[in-house]
């Protein structure tokens, strides 16, 4: 027996490529679909458990989802795997905005369905985000279709990952603890998390510091209050 933490091929449920469909480019996830996007950026998931997420594990009326597998390229081939830790297994709440962003997806995921007809390979899989013929996406093209909202976007270009550290980023900052922080991303430790409290922390420290120069500079800043203005004081 498979044990629950080995990985299992995806392809064991979905049909490997026929010979004609060898050496065509993958299928990439539509970048204007904001579902995945906002799951990374509002809750924290990573990458592999954005792709890896079954309807099963999302509860759209409780507002909440469970994190069980992820979906990674290990050696060349696309594997179904328990979370990268054991604290990586587990219940977040979701934002107002994921629920509506995930009925939007389950919606144009049932449009996709109708459309692909008999060519339709998501039967078995459960799987959240799919390709339009209904196969797990691979994980570099959801990186690609980022980079390419970038680009129209016309932002600094990010990796998908970062969506991650923005969201932990933005819990500190909205007042966040450090363990709440930790249950929501699922580090394997507290540690893990206090290194992403020190990061933000001189951000913050740089951020200050640029606005005492910029006070200094304008030359209108109080007097020194060393001593009595006007007067010397022996030293």
């Amino acid at each position: 027996m498979r044990s629950a933490h080995a990985p299992a091929s995806v392809t064991a449920a979905v049909r490997r490529p026929a010979r004609s469909d060898r050496g065509r480019r993958p299928t990439c996830p539509r970048p204007g679909a904001p579902s995945s996007r906002e799951l990374a950026v509002r809750i924290g998931l990573r990458r592999g458990e954005v792709l890896g997420l079954r309807w099963k594990d999302v509860d759209l009326a409780d507002g909440s989802v469970t994190i069980r597998q992820t979906i990674q390229r290990v050696g060349g081939e696309l594997l179904i795997a328990a979370p990268k830790t054991q604290r990586s297994a587990r219940r977040i709440a979701l934002p107002a905005e994921c629920v509506t962003a995930l009925r939007a997806r389950r919606a144009q995921q049932r449009g996709d369905k109708l459309a692909a007809g008999e060519r339709w390979k998501g039967g078995g899989n459960d799987l959240v985000f799919t390709t339009k013929h209904g196969t797990p996406i691979e994980p570099r093209n959801l990186n690609r279709a980022f980079t390419l909202l970038c680009d129209k976007a016309g932002v600094r270009r990010v990796r998908f990952h970062d969506l991650r550290h923005t969201c932990a980023s933005l819990l500190h900052e909205k007042g966040a603890d450090a363990r709440m922080i930790m249950e929501v991303l699922g580090h394997s430790s507290i540690r893990v998390t206090m290194d992403i409290y020190t990061f933000v922390r001189l951000d913050s420290q740089r951020s200050a510091f640029d606005r005492v120069g910029d006070a200094l500079r304008d030359g209108n800043g109080p007097d020194d209050d060393d001593g009595p203005s006007g007067a010397l004081v022996a030293v």
